[in-house]
């Protein structure tokens, strides 16, 4: 034996991946060997002509050595920066068991709620809990951060107001980068942003406004009386409001606000450089069927017991497509059940007492430090702004401050921001005062105020029992278990769901985001701090670089979405610095996913469908045709690939020449790129920006609905146009051009998972691990080809990395639908595949790679049982309302009471021998999706009704 053989360095891979099947499984596809498979499979003009240009793999041990010691390299000072980023305590019970459990982080979003009830329920928490600070009668479970917040509220004023002027004002006391990214977003909307002191909003033809209630250094302004001016005009008024003062202050309802939103960060959801975070969104009942996002919905089940839903099919890009004011198709959902579980936890009386305490030694240290210097505001609520009287004595306390280890805010040249947050300490109080007056030992002893007494507020929050009843942390521990068992997540089984690449989530990735040195970073803290991350980020880049062929990647975009945004804001940006604003036609295929026609109205394009072709491909002969009609006009085309029907389209490269020929730019959409690693590169085919999934590809996990992360790549020509950030230009972008995320690197804390996964796979674990995601597809493929038709192949009756099972004949034949078979493979202990995407009535499975033969061929043995159930159906053996189809899913109260069905209780809940021996026992019966919309309730029920 070699010595060196003793040291496996590709030693990760062989846990993500199953390599030991490999001969089986090409023996079930007739293939020699890997090669002679990848040969069949992928056509030969879009193979890569070398390399991945990558590292060898390093060890779980090393990998995570090398990570630590770039960690250290960031320098976690006291931040009292604010501007909507504070320190914060995570409860260990919940960081524990939520944060740091794939029970919950491995979760899909809840789009098939009877399997998904307990982060239902947990959103629905995070509901209830915006209602009772907001005022308002309906909350959203989450949006992206507060900038992007402020900007769907932007766009959903315009669509609910009656005013007919384009004009939107901005309180110029908001966040600064909240203004960026709403400059970003207006400009393409067609707006025109009005900023100003919030009174001088009077005066002016608006069709909505936006207020920050506690101002970006720290006033806290009394908003009743412009807003009651401006609703008499016919305006929609959205109030940001940071979430930890609202349990103190009115809520912006009761101000008169139409809509309220802001950072629920602060409970207790670490700063992370800047993300990932959830933002709140709270608005008036009327306004329901135009919010963004998703909405958490009370309904019923079949048996009558109250049941949660996602409501209202509020991913409106689905519905209105080249209409949509909003491409949102993902949420924060695991850092809104964070964020939801700190007030379970605390509960009303203990926020109470985390807001007083904040506010209580803000006062403080106004109050002493105004013996020496002046405070800009008498009124604040945790920031105080310190007048220094000159640069250089601002300058002295600056560095002073630095020096001791706490971070302030440079508001002016002359005056410093202090911020003051949960973490705050009696001796960092004590510290700060002695580094502005020089008086040592300093103990307040009376807690004062500082906040407007009829700004306070009167009315009770978070009565409901959910929010009163488990603080004690047997009591937490227990809740959040009966929570996560409710759900079906990752560690009980494959979700094989399409276009969503549901791979491992490796214990080894995920250790570094919950390190102080990325966690407790600010995301505006001084460069000089933040070393770590930059070489994290300048690592990362370098890597996905080389993945992808692309000169440029830009990191800022949080979603997919976003990264879709992103892509073709650069091309809009690059047909303009070229003098041609006008090229804003966007081809679009008949099969591309809903994102795609929104994100392109969102930036003001005109969206021109192009035909498929019988096999799902682009139809190249419309495309030619439509792009010659436009030629003159033709700004881009926005593609997938693989496509959406899970095919490599041999014609991509005369694809891309066809719009560039035409003066066109070529977006590819990355949802599919976990077929393409060491196979192709996009840039090589011809694309010239494209956006990764990181949260797909890249193993950043779905947390049940989010966080995610859209990095974009981009041609040398399209990368002077990625956007930086006003607060902290990005390393590399070009100046002026404004942000599309909050922070200047979106939700940072979760890349290093992304540079674990391909650190630990290396170049060669990279490019086997695209190969098995291709091999386990086929195999699927093949099997499931015996019991139903595959709609979509491409080179030699092959599919790439998913393939598409028509249902439709069966369902023509039997009357059972998609529906009843995605939800009778609950009873199988499986999560349905993608339901009627990209076509209706099929199912679109994608087992990627690390999957294992047995989990595959459990999963085949489940719908082809199911298949035979569906048999037994159409020969009337069982009545077509009356079978384990329709009925399903059962629950453990369904066979625990009296049974008079045509099946046994055996065949209902053990329909094949592995179900027995680790049974998920559904919470619910199926979900009636109708009652829930039309009796929209989007707060939590009292218990009695679950009693009952």
């Amino acid at each position: 034996m070699e010595f060196d053989t003793l040291f496996d360095r590709n030693e990760f891979a062989r846990r993500h991946i199953s390599f030991d099947d490999q001969a089986a499984l090409l023996a079930e596809l007739g293939a020699a060997d890997m090669d002679a498979f990848i040969d069949g499979t992928v056509p030969q003009s879009i193979r890569m002509p070398g390399e991945l240009n990558l590292p060898e793999a390093l060890t779980e041990a090393d990998a995570l050595a090398k990570i630590k010691g770039i960690a250290a390299k960031n320098k976690v000072n006291k931040s009292y920066i604010g501007l909507g980023y504070y320190p914060t305590r995570l409860p260990n019970v919940i960081a524990r068991n939520v944060l740091e459990n794939p029970g919950w982080y491995t979760a899909y979003t809840p789009y098939q709620s009877e399997i998904a009830q307990g982060r239902l329920q947990a959103l629905l928490n995070f509901q209830q809990m915006c209602i009772d600070l907001s005022g308002f009668e309906v909350a959203g479970a989450s949006l992206l951060d507060e900038a992007t917040a402020a900007a769907e509220a932007m766009a959903m004023a315009k669509r609910v107001s009656k005013v007919k002027s384009n004009r939107f004002f901005v309180d110029a006391r908001v966040y600064p980068q909240t203004l960026d990214v709403m400059q970003t977003r207006a400009k393409y909307f067609g707006f025109e942003l009005v900023v100003g002191d919030f009174e001088a909003a009077a005066g002016g033809d608006f069709f909505g406004a936006l207020f920050q209630y506690v101002g970006k250094d720290g006033d806290v302004a009394d908003l009743s009386g412009i807003i009651a001016t401006l609703k008499g005009q016919g305006a929609v008024v959205a109030v940001a409001a940071d979430v930890m003062s609202l349990v103190l202050l009115k809520s912006p309802a009761e101000l008169g606000a139409d809509i309220a939103l802001g950072n629920t960060q602060r409970f207790g959801v670490p700063m992370g450089f800047g993300g990932p975070h959830a933002a709140y969104f709270a608005f008036k009942d009327e306004f329901k069927r135009s919010a963004p996002g998703r909405i958490i919905g009370v309904s019923k089940d079949a048996s009558g017991r109250p049941a949660l839903r996602m409501a209202l099919s509020t991913r409106e890009q689905h519905i209105r497509r080249e209409k949509a004011t909003s491409n949102i198709c993902t949420a924060q959902a695991l850092l809104a059940n964070l964020a939801g579980m700190y007030a379970v936890y605390h509960g009303p009386e203990g926020v109470k007492r985390i807001a007083n305490r904040i506010h209580a030694v803000a006062a403080a240290f106004a109050n002493v430090v105004a013996g020496s210097h002046a405070i800009v505001h008498n009124e604040f609520f945790d920031t105080v702004a310190v007048d220094c009287g000159s640069a250089e004595e601002a300058g002295r306390l600056y560095q002073g401050a630095l020096d001791a280890g706490y971070n302030l805010r440079r508001i002016s040249d002359t005056v410093l921001g202090v911020a003051f947050h949960e973490e705050t300490s009696l001796a960092d109080l004590s510290e700060l005062v002695e580094i502005f007056t020089g008086k040592s030992g300093y103990v307040p002893e009376s807690a004062a105020t500082k906040l407007p007494h009829k700004l306070l507020r009167q009315d009770e929050i978070l009565s409901h029992e959910v929010f009163n009843r488990y603080h004690t942390e047997h009591e937490m521990l227990r809740y959040l278990k009966k929570l996560e068992d409710r759900d079906l997540a990752m560690n009980r089984s494959m979700i094989s769901l399409g276009s969503c690449t549901m791979k491992l989530n490796a214990t080894a990735e995920m250790l570094p985001i919950t390190w102080p040195e990325f966690a407790h970073i600010h995301p505006f803290a001084p460069a000089e701090q933040t070393l770590g991350y930059q070489e994290l980020l300048q690592d990362l880049q370098e890597q996905l670089k080389a993945i992808t062929g692309f000169d440029a990647i830009s990191i800022q975009p949080n979603s997919g979405a976003q990264g879709e945004y992103t892509g073709l804001l650069a091309i809009r940006r690059y047909h303009e610095a070229n003098g041609q604003p006008n090229r804003d036609v966007c081809l679009i295929p008949q099969s591309a996913h809903g994102t795609n026609p929104a994100t392109a109205n969102m930036l003001g394009m005109k969206v021109v469908v192009v035909k498929t072709d019988a096999n799902g491909n682009v139809d190249i002969d419309d495309l030619k045709a439509k792009a010659e009609q436009h030629k003159d006009a033709l700004g881009a085309l926005m593609i997938t690939y693989p496509s959406t029907h899970g095919v490599y389209e041999e014609g991509i490269r005369d694809i891309c020449r066809i719009i560039h020929d035409n003066g066109g730019q070529v977006y590819m959409d990355g949802a599919n790129m976990n077929a393409q690693i060491g196979i192709m590169q996009p840039a090589e085919v011809g694309a010239d920006v494209l956006h990764m999934n990181l949260h797909k590809t890249f193993c950043i996990p779905h947390g049940g609905g989010g966080p995610g992360m859209g990095p974009i790549g981009l041609k040398a020509h399209l990368a002077p146009f990625a956007p930086s950030h006003v607060v902290r230009a990005v390393d590399g972008a070009t100046d002026g051009m404004g942000a599309v995320s909050a922070a200047p690197y979106g939700s940072a804390s979760i890349l290093p998972i992304t540079w674990m996964y391909i650190t630990l796979m290396g170049k060669q674990g990279m490019e086997q691990a695209t190969r098995w995601a291709l091999l386990n597809a086929n195999y699927v493929a093949k099997k499931l080809g015996e019991d139903y038709p595959i709609l979509y192949t491409g080179k030699n009756g092959r599919v790439a990395h998913e393939c598409i099972v028509d249902l439709r004949p069966l369902k023509a034949e039997s009357g059972i639908t998609e529906t009843d078979i995605a939800k009778r493979l609950m009873d199988y202990g499986f999560h349905a595949p993608t339901v009627s995407f990209p076509v209706a009535g099929t199912l679109m499975i994608e087992p990627t790679e690390s999957e294992s033969k047995a989990e595959l061929d459990r999963f085949i043995a489940a719908l082809k049982s199911i298949k035979q159930e569906v048999l037994k159906v159409q020969n009337g053996v069982w009545p077509q309302d009356n079978n384990p189809l329709v009925n399903a899913p059962h629950t453990a109260f369904n066979v625990a009471g009296e049974w008079d069905r045509p099946y046994s209780r055996e065949e209902a809940v053990f329909p094949l021998p592995y179900v027995r021996e680790h049974k998920f026992w559904p919470s619910v019966n199926r979900v009636d999706e109708v009652f829930g919309d039309k009796n929209l309730v989007c707060s939590c029920p009292p218990m009695s009704a679950y009693e009952d």
